[in-house]
């Protein structure tokens, strides 16, 4: 009797396990990793991890009422899967905030017109749970631009300008660039 029991919980046990697996190759597959990574002129490196989950015919942003994947007003990891994480090389200004070198959880919390963006001090979590806010090094504000042409797959780049990095993203009909200052 004992023999049956401990065989009926080792294959529950490999059947789960099994499915673990299935579900997390899915899900990357669906969703797959990314890293972002610069170096400027004056040799600051921002480097970035996230993933790319796809439209797929589903709403991307908007109320609460219209089905929105990512609503308004509701905490984004800015991709898929684990959080997304940037790290800096040395300290840099952001939102006229001072942020040390270091790995930063990055998210938004999407608007019609703008999206409010944290940068907090967790960063090696799983991303769909909200982090604790009160460890954000800043949270700001930034407008967002309507694209003619819609971008099926999430996306971040970086881009040098004469004051830093912008963090340039994409999804669906929408485009918002985070401001990355150099500190001389």
């Amino acid at each position: 009797m004992l023999k049956k029991v401990l065989i009926g919980v080792g294959i529950v046990m490999a059947l789960l396990v099994i499915a673990g697996v299935y579900l997390n190759y899915r899900n990357r597959t669906l969703s797959p990793p990314a890293e972002q990574k610069i170096t400027t002129d004056g040799g600051l490196v921002v480097n970035i991890d996230y993933s790319r989950p796809s439209k797929r015919d589903r709403i991307i942003f908007g109320d609460g009422d219209s089905g929105a994947l990512q609503p308004y007003g509701k905490y984004w990891r800015l991709g898929a899967n684990e959080a997304t994480v940037i790290n800096f090389s040395e300290k840099v200004m952001i939102n006229g905030i001072e942020v040390p070198a270091g790995s930063y959880g990055l998210y938004a919390i999407p608007g019609p017109d703008l999206f409010d963006i944290g940068i907090n001090k967790t960063w090696d979590r799983w991303g769909v749970s909200e982090p604790d806010y009160s460890q954000d090094v800043t949270r700001f504000k930034v407008p967002i631009e309507k694209l003619k042409t819609s971008i099926e797959q999430f996306t971040i780049n970086l881009g040098e300008d004469n004051r830093g990095v912008k963090v340039i993203c994409e999804w669906d009909n929408v485009r918002f660039v985070i401001p990355v200052e150099e500190i001389n």
